[in-house]
């Protein structure tokens, strides 16, 4: 029979090493996925915004930094990044003088067009070490500990 200290120690080993698992884990996954971006001419900041308005259609760009997990700061030099390589345009709101939209513009469309669906054999690829039924159980566990996490 294992007592109460052993089961202590063990779960304390448990969480450092699942900490740095998961650490080195989503180290290794990052780099590969900027790889794959970088390749195709952008950063993965200017990937996920073009993907975003892609995807979402036109977005406050107040609100760009909080759905892509980016300083507000950070977003204005982005979208003047991607609107001088003419990906993105900035419009005004009708109804608030305050607010300005970033919509993907028609080449910011067709660099998407191409370029998404590579990315998305390159994920399937990167991602590839787990079959499809570990990657729904992976998905719940770490919804699990994340909100675990977030409640503390």
């Amino acid at each position: 029979m294992v007592n109460t200290s052993d089961e202590l120690t063990k779960n304390s080993e448990n969480t450092l090493k699942l900490f740095v698992v998961l650490t080195r884990a989503l180290q290794s996954i990052e780099k590969q996925i900027v790889k794959d971006i970088k390749s195709h001419g952008l950063n993965l900041t200017e990937f996920s915004v073009l993907e975003l308005l892609y995807h979402k259609g036109q977005q406050p760009i107040q609100r760009i930094g909080q759905k892509i997990l980016l300083a507000s700061s950070s977003i204005t030099y982005v979208v003047d990044k991607l609107e001088k390589k003419d990906y993105l345009e900035r419009k005004a709101c009708p109804n608030d003088r305050r607010v300005t939209y970033a919509a993907i513009s028609d080449n910011g469309s067709e660099l998407m067009d191409e370029i998404f669906p590579k990315h998305v054999n390159a994920m399937n690829e990167i991602l590839g070490g787990l079959d499809s039924d570990e990657k729904e159980l992976m998905i719940d566990q770490l919804k699990k500990l994340g909100y675990h996490a977030q409640g503390l």
